[in-house]
């Protein structure tokens, strides 16, 4: 079926330069949602984290640890054929570090309140002091180079703690890479195997963070980034084919650095393609795509309307496919204050009011793999074939049975 077109407003064309809290622009600049098709899942009681893990296994130098199955995960089970999917939702954070702001630490205390796991993209280059900077040799750069700033040492420090309470929350902890470099001489330009340069240095920052920030003595992360990390979101979007090839090759499971229409998702490249999706703009005719930067670069948008529009724009979207076609919704964010945190209040606000509903999983990217993997392929080409916002015409009972023309 062909897909009708919508104008994307505010794409970020080119690089950005962010403050520290702001890991980047995108489009160019808790617990876990339960048990697929119940409300609620047995859960480990996971808040929070301890000094020590019993029966850890540290690895290498002890900044990371396997400690078992992660906490707080909801079960996952295939649909019956003609079972009505649940409305999945992912809240997603580019950057993922902790300034002092709080804000880090406030969402995963949203998360847990309202049963919603997320996925914090993770700049691998947020936990290299700065006295270290010269390790990231980021392609085609010189030693030391990034468009995004470094953390303090304390800062650093505040950042591990989040990661490590968001693990044992029930959420994902992927990656955003390092630099942040867009434009011609960006990520767009690099090759497999210069993504896969970046990949391997944004991983070993996080497997090496004691020995480079002298703090030995603190917890480990309590998880083996080599299996956490199974996905990712590009700078600005941009660079996505070449890796994807390198994500495939090193087993990853998903890519979310596109921009696509509120639809199910398919593979691509071997990967599931969980982009963020276009969404109606308040008061006009035009959509924009789920992330806050590009509801601030929208033209349309104000200081004084910046909160209802992100708001009403994501909950316009969101109804579109809950009394729809029940399209996964992909949200992204940054943890940033622009127009004085607008879009942070406009978040928080999405999540209390579409988390509790029936029949909604607010999950990680990974959460949302696990799902679509567990499917029957007929009931996902099913899925597949309905468009934006469009209910099953023979009602959701029919879809996925065989011989009933919605295969």
């Amino acid at each position: 079926m062909g897909r009708a077109r919508r104008a994307v407003v505010g794409a970020c064309a080119a690089a950005v330069l962010l403050p520290v809290a702001a890991a980047g622009c995108a489009a160019g600049p808790g617990d876990g949602g339960g048990k697929a098709g119940e409300k609620g899942s047995e859960r480990t009681d996971a808040r929070g984290g301890t000094r020590k893990s019993p029966g850890a296994r540290l690895i290498g130098d002890g900044s990371t640890a396997w400690t078992g199955a992660q906490p707080a995960q909801p079960r996952v089970r295939k649909l019956a054929p003609g079972e009505k999917p649940p409305q999945f939702v992912v809240f997603s954070w580019d950057g993922a570090g902790e300034i002092g702001d709080g804000l880090f630490r406030h969402f995963r205390e949203v998360g847990r309140k309202y049963d919603a796991a997320m996925t914090y993209f993770l700049s691998g280059i947020y936990l290299l002091p700065e006295s270290k900077r010269s390790q990231y040799e980021a392609p085609g750069h010189a030693p030391g180079a990034s468009d995004i700033g470094l953390l303090t040492d304390a800062h650093i420090e505040e950042t591990v703690d989040q990661v490590r309470g968001a693990w044992l929350d029930g959420s994902e902890i992927g990656t955003h890479f390092n630099g942040h470099f867009c434009g011609p001489t960006g990520v767009a330009s690099w090759s497999k195997e210069e993504w896969k340069s970046e990949i391997a240095q944004a991983k070993q920052f996080v497997q090496r963070w004691k020995t480079n920030t002298g703090l030995r003595d603190a917890a480990p992360l309590p998880f083996d980034y080599d299996k956490e990390l199974t996905g990712a979101r590009t700078p600005c979007l941009e660079g996505a084919d070449n890796l994807r090839a390198a994500a495939r090759e090193l087993g990853w499971r998903y890519d979310t650095s596109g921009v696509t229409e509120q639809v199910w998702p398919a593979k691509k490249d071997g990967l599931w393609d969980l982009s963020m999706q276009l969404v109606p703009y308040p008061g006009s005719d035009r959509e924009e795509l789920t992330m806050d930067y590009n509801f601030k670069v929208n033209p349309l948008t104000t200081p004084a309307n910046a909160q209802s529009q992100m708001r009403d724009g994501l909950l316009a979207g969101f109804r579109r496919a809950y009394t729809g076609n029940r399209a996964p919704l992909v949200v992204g964010n940054h943890f940033e204050t622009w127009h004085d945190g607008a879009y942070m209040r406009a978040v928080e606000e999405t999540i209390k009011e579409v988390c509790p509903l029936k029949d909604v999983r607010c999950v990680s990217f990974r959460q949302l793999a696990d799902w679509l993997d567990a499917q029957d392929p007929r009931t996902l080409r099913a899925l597949r074939g309905l468009e934006v916002g469009q209910a099953p015409a023979g009602g959701w009972g029919a879809v996925g049975r065989r011989g009933s023309g919605v295969e």
